[in-house]
């Protein structure tokens, strides 16, 4: 397989895929494509009509998609075991991995991903605090239903721990206070073997796309 992601700094949607296939100690090929340069829509085209990172290609196969490429893997690699075993925790980790994905544009436009940086500040709003109300709330409430079964989200290592690391990684990069519960799932995510070498990676990228680059 292969795996076509951007900057390891700032790339969120790159991050998901890449640490469910590492987490799961997968066998793939990556390929990085920098983002915000002049080649960057024509390197993307080379791989996919879609336009964006990242994407997998698997044969003559090619799933593009963050959530999707986990699905893919899961169906194909895992047997379905990308998702918890009971039927209630796959139906609300699904839940939660499609709230993620289609939601929360405050956080996603005011509080970019970015790994190198840490404590950095920025304006809030009502918006971006109900989110990041609501992201605490998700984090709470399923950790305490689960705790029993393991550490991660569901219990079991799950698409939705992809999901949400890199809003772990923001909440970090923005001291972004949360519960208590909340806080130990954090830590927990960014102190795992796989996160900590994508962070490590990212501090190795030369580039620096200032967009990105919010906060004092």
């Amino acid at each position: 397989m292969e795996l076509v992601i951007g900057n390891k700094n700032y790339s969120s949607w790159s991050l998901r895929p890449w640490l469910f296939l590492s987490v799961h100690g997968l066998a793939f090929k990556e390929v990085r494509i920098s983002l915000n340069q002049d080649d960057t829509r024509a390197t993307i085209a080379q791989h996919t009509d879609a336009g964006k990172v990242p994407l997998l290609k698997d044969g003559d196969l090619t799933v593009w998609d963050s959530l999707a490429i986990c699905e893919y893997i899961s169906e194909q690699y895992l047997d379905g075991g990308g998702w918890p075993s009971s039927v209630r925790a796959r139906a609300e980790a699904r839940s939660c991995s499609a709230e993620m994905h289609s939601g929360f544009p405050a956080i996603r436009g005011q509080l970019p991903m970015n790994c190198r940086a840490i404590g950095r500040k920025v304006p809030f709003n009502a918006t971006l605090e109900r989110e990041l109300a609501r992201i605490d709330q998700i984090w709470s409430q399923y950790r305490e239903t689960y705790s029993s079964v393991g550490p991660w989200l569901f219990g079991e290592f799950s698409i939705a721990d992809c999901m949400f690391a890199p809003v772990a990684s923001r909440f970090k990069t923005y001291g972004i206070k949360v519960s208590t519960v909340s806080a130990e799932y954090m830590h927990f995510i960014l102190d795992h073997e796989q996160m900590g070498e994508w962070v490590r990676q990212a501090h190795a990228e030369p580039e620096t796309i200032d967009v990105d680059e919010v906060g004092i």
